[in-house]
């Protein structure tokens, strides 16, 4: 019996020197851990890389990449809400080529008058005159006066009749037809990458993107379609009559619109919506003051004052100078005007030049 006590004394002090060891054991590792410097994180970690196609050290970069950190950060003084996070861009020459040689909208208007074997033997005396300024424009680079209005009447009066979807159709059509001066692009792929990474690298810092564009708003829908990710609810351009097919002459506060009906475009051009028209035009579809402006020539002037005038919050406008003659139709006189204008008017230059490291891709290159 002593024995066997013996045995039983022996088996719990073993028992608590095993607990004890395995305490001791927890307690020296968290000394260690607290006493150990932790690792410091790799420098990926740290600063994940935005906007791979520019140049690192492009001022215009930099600018952006500055004032995105500190409107992001609530503790900052500059902090906006996600709510006001706003920023409006142009198209064409801003995000989308504007010179090949021509805009799209100029150019799907004067194959549709000239080239369309559908359309061009019904093509009125306007139309075909509207399409013969556009083919001065596209040999000399000169605009007739008063062609952006002509052809804004001319897309209207042209197209009229179709759906909005046939439209639509059309205008992916024409996307696909191969770029006239540019090789491995087709005219739909004509977005200045570096600007589709700013777009994106604005989205992930919560900004509501809107385009303001010159062109045809249902032009510029067709041709942001599977480019960028902007609904359609967030695209502004110039517009034209939309009436329903049933509806004919018939004023639309007179007209119900009934359960055969379809969208049709109704042939009668409203606005051409640049310069000024451009301010208007955002306070009447988004309702606030944007706090960002990308344009690129004197049509988006105004906006880009609009933005940056007794603004509530920090505010940027930024202007594309096309002085890249060798990856695009660049005009260096017009880049250097704008510049002027920066320097001017305290806007953000945006050198297609010398902050890109490509425009459309490395496989794509000039005629």
């Amino acid at each position: 019996m002593e024995n066997k006590n013996k045995n039983i004394w022996k088996g719990i002090a073993l028992c608590l020197l095993i607990l004890l060891l395995v305490e001791s054991c927890f307690y020296f590792n968290e000394i260690s851990k607290k006493q150990t410097p932790a690792e410091e994180p790799k420098e990926e970690e740290v600063t994940k890389e935005v906007m791979t196609s520019w140049q690192e050290d492009a001022a215009a970069k930099q600018k952006l990449v500055e004032y995105i950190t500190a409107i992001t950060d609530e503790n900052s003084k500059d902090f906006i809400p996600v709510e006001d996070r706003i920023a409006v861009f142009d198209l064409d020459g801003t995000l989308f080529c504007e010179t090949d040689p021509v805009y799209f909208d100029y150019r799907l208007f004067h194959y549709r008058v000239t080239q369309d074997p559908t359309y061009k033997d019904q093509a009125t005396d306007f139309e075909k005159e509207v399409a013969e300024k556009i083919q001065i424009m596209m040999e000399t680079g000169t605009s007739a006066s008063g062609l952006e209005v002509d052809h804004g009447k001319g897309v209207a009066s042209a197209f009229k009749g179709m759906t909005v979807d046939e439209f639509n159709a059309y205008i992916q059509q024409f996307k696909q037809m191969d770029a006239p001066g540019y090789n491995n692009m087709k005219n739909g792929e004509a977005f200045y990458k570096p600007m589709l990474e700013l777009v994106d690298y604005l989205q992930e810092n919560d900004f509501t993107v809107y385009i303001v564009s010159g062109t045809d708003r249902l032009i510029v829908r067709g041709i942001v379609e599977g480019n960028i990710n902007i609904p359609n609810r967030q695209i502004i351009g110039s517009d034209e009559t939309i009436t329903a097919r049933d509806q004919k002459d018939e004023d639309g506060l007179t007209y119900v619109y009934d359960d055969d009906d379809v969208l049709i475009l109704g042939g009668n051009f409203i606005i051409k919506n640049l310069k000024m028209n451009k301010v208007s035009v955002i306070m009447q579809e988004i309702g606030q003051q944007p706090v960002l402006s990308f344009g690129n020539s004197t049509g988006d002037s105004s906006m880009a004052e609009y933005v940056t005038s007794n603004n509530k919050y920090r505010s940027l406008a930024f202007m594309l100078c096309c002085d890249d003659t060798v990856r695009e139709n660049g005009n260096e006189s017009k880049a250097e005007k704008m510049e002027q204008l920066c320097q001017e008017f305290d806007w953000v230059p945006i050198s297609m030049k010398n902050d890109w490291k490509t425009i459309y891709g490395d496989s794509v290159t000039r005629k």
